[in-house]
């Protein structure tokens, strides 16, 4: 079904898999104020940066506006949309290797991809401010991958405090890890609300995606290979859904660059489309 060179599938791995290390790297911590616009686990003992969505659910708790906090994901956001997504989120590289798996795959309905907008309001926002407790974090899965499994295993002070939470996170965990080997980006596609506040501006933002309508055949090899499933892209190149992975680009009739640049990442002498067989 791919036909695409993997070359950029490569390419990208190596930043993911660089951010990853880098964000759980220990070293520089004091950087640990900082809200890096990924899904990274404050609560993992290595984490050098703060998780935005738990300051969203502090800041909830408290009763109070994150102002540094929607100033960064607003500056990114409007920069790259949801490029972060694609390219730096150690959660969605997780997902991107286990999805690797030699297993039957299947597509998600695309309604229940309403659904994180829904767990962003209630979990992120409205339960925080009314319980008073950060329910998002609570349950969150790469919270429970990063934070609580590695807690529990090397603090052996926390074992004694194991409760049903502690086994509901895990239920949750293996749950995702499932859907992550027979079908692509389940998490993002159906609950995070990083990804859900950042897929506000892929509409708007400075770098985005844009299909050539003059010399596009609406072959659909482009939707061929977007992991989170968008039908007609041509169409519709700056979906909510878009992960800016980067992927349709190796069509030469997709670029992605701003309106002053548009093929910044692709033109026709770009390394990835010399053994292409799209045209």
């Amino acid at each position: 079904m791919n036909t695409f060179n993997p070359l950029r599938q490569a390419y990208r791995i190596r930043y993911q898999l660089f951010f990853l290390v880098t964000a759980n790297s220990y070293y520089p911590a004091f950087l640990k104020f900082f809200p890096c616009p990924v899904l990274n686990c404050y609560a993992c003992p290595l984490a050098v940066f703060a998780c935005p969505i738990g300051t969203l659910q502090h800041f909830a708790i408290i009763g109070s506006i994150p102002f540094f906090t929607f100033g960064i994901l607003g500056l990114v956001g409007s920069a790259v949309g949801r490029w972060t997504c694609g390219w730096l989120c150690p959660f969605g590289f997780i997902q991107d290797m286990l999805a690797k798996a030699p297993l039957p795959k299947f597509s998600i309905p695309e309604k229940l991809c309403y659904s994180r907008y829904i767990i962003l309001l209630v979990l992120v926002f409205i339960l925080p401010y009314w319980l008073k407790e950060p329910w998002f974090s609570k349950l969150c899965p790469q919270g429970t991958l990063e934070g609580a499994i590695p807690i529990v295993l090397f603090m052996g002070k926390f074992q004694d405090s194991i409760g049903w939470l502690f086994y509901i996170k895990i239920a949750i965990l293996l749950i995702f890890l499932v859907l992550m080997l027979i079908t692509t980006r389940p998490f993002c596609r159906t609950t995070c609300p990083l990804g859900t506040i950042l897929s506000f501006f892929n509409k708007v933002s400075y770098y985005k995606l844009r299909v050539d309508s003059n010399s596009c055949t609406e072959c659909g090899k482009c939707d061929e290979v977007c992991p989170v499933e968008i039908k007609n892209i041509y169409q519709n190149p700056d979906s909510s859904q878009c992960i800016r992975c980067l992927l349709c680009v190796q069509c030469s009739h997709i670029s992605w660059g701003s309106e002053k640049n548009p093929k910044l990442v692709c033109d026709d002498n770009c390394m990835i489309k010399k053994d292409r067989n799209i045209q």
